[in-house]
């Protein structure tokens, strides 16, 4: 059975579907959603490029990034790295291996946690990340049952939460002045009909976005208000950092960042989610004034958002972007490391299409607020205001 005709059979016996069901299907049916596939899904020969793929030194910026905030905390004997949904592992493998390299103490009390949902994803880490496994540093969870293994473990102990290109992809309502759409099936079709919204999707909309009006629509993201929430409750003393591409709800009252839902397949954009169920990414714009709240809920500290650009030029203007060209050898490799960097930092790439949040927790406000990460953004705004 295809994952069209198992989406249509559900339609036919419990109804309409909210766009959420359809899109936790698509992406995340146990046999048939595009993450549980087999098939390549990132880099040149999958469907998109995450900022790992790009490049090494995405990895190496954020391990110094990562030994500041350990030492900011007053450098614990142990440290818990908490990765949502780490793809392939290429980030984890990035930052373990330069921080055994480069920051040995830092190396020494790090603990690293993939957390993956997708057992066809999981497979494939333990695989691929055997050696970390199999010497203790490293562990992988289920996403599922995750919180009751990680609060045993993770009690009392530091934590960093690291999510890349994570909230993106959970599942959110849609709504329009019309109401919450619901998803009907039709001689092969599906077809778009509108319910009366939620409290819980109206209040969303009072707190952290805009009503839509005549033909417009926006996305409810109440699964990643959620994930963010109960993710960080796990946090008595750390950080969270996510990264994504998004918008705040000032943004929104602008005009902007209506309707983000997007496709992708073959590094091809394409606005209709419903071709090929299972077989393409689906993705929402995230509202980072929702999941800012969702962290300050559980006590942290919310820093001003920053641009992709912003935080890793913060990290890596101190030494020039050492760590990307360390290991190159000739004029080429260096030319080609340029290139490379250039699309992670500048607005042509992924610079400031990318934003980045912070939020700390039983740490000295005035450490978290001198990490590099965060120096770039505020000595340019700054400069801007004087």
């Amino acid at each position: 059975m295809s994952l069209r005709a198992k989406i249509e059979r559900e339609i036919r016996e419990r109804g309409p579907i909210p766009f959420s069901r359809y899109m936790e299907l698509c992406l995340y049916d146990p046999e048939l959603g595009y993450y549980s596939r087999n098939a390549e899904k990132f880099g040149r020969a999958g469907d998109f490029f995450t900022s790992s793929d790009v490049h090494a030194v995405f990895g190496r910026l954020l391990a110094r990034q990562f030994e500041e905030m350990w030492r900011a905390l007053g450098a614990p004997q142990l440290l818990e790295l908490l990765e949502l949904g780490p793809g392939r592992g290429l980030f984890a493998r990035d930052v373990l291996d330069w921080s055994a390299t480069k920051f040995p103490q830092f190396f020494q009390a790090l603990h690293y946690t993939m957390v993956e949902r997708s057992a066809a994803l999981r497979r494939g880490l333990e695989t691929r990340m055997e050696a970390h496994l199999h010497s203790g540093k490293m562990m992988i969870a289920d996403f599922d049952n995750k919180n009751a293994s990680l609060r045993a473990m993770a009690a009392g102990t530091p934590i960093i939460v690291f999510a890349n290109e994570f909230f993106d992809a959970l599942p959110v309502e849609t709504l329009s002045q019309a109401g919450a759409l619901r998803l009907n099936a039709s001689e092969g079709r599906f077809v778009e009909e509108w319910a009366p919204a939620s409290a819980a999707e109206l209040e969303f909309l009072d707190r952290y976005g805009i009503h839509p009006e005549h033909l417009e629509r926006t996305e409810v993201s109440l699964q990643a208000y959620g994930k963010a929430s109960s993710v960080t409750q796990l946090i008595e003393r750390g950080f969270f950092v996510a990264i994504d591409y998004g918008y705040t709800r000032e943004e929104q009252l602008a005009g902007r960042h209506l309707d983000t839902v997007m496709t992708y397949r073959q590094h091809t954009a394409r606005p209709n989610p419903y071709d090929a169920p299972g077989e393409q990414d689906i993705t929402a714009h995230v509202n980072f004034t929702a999941l800012a709240a969702a962290v300050e809920r559980q006590g942290m500290q919310a820093q001003p958002l920053l641009t992709q650009s912003q935080f890793l030029m913060g990290i890596g203007e101190e030494n020039q972007f050492a760590d990307a060209f360390e290991q190159c050898r000739l004029p080429q490799e260096r030319a080609k490391v340029a290139l490379q960097l250039k699309q992670l930092v500048t607005p042509a790439g992924m610079g400031e299409t990318f934003h980045v949040l912070v939020a700390s927790k039983g740490v000295p406000m005035d450490a978290t607020e001198q990490l590099r990460g965060l120096s770039f953004g505020k000595s340019q705004i700054f400069s801007e205001q004087t």
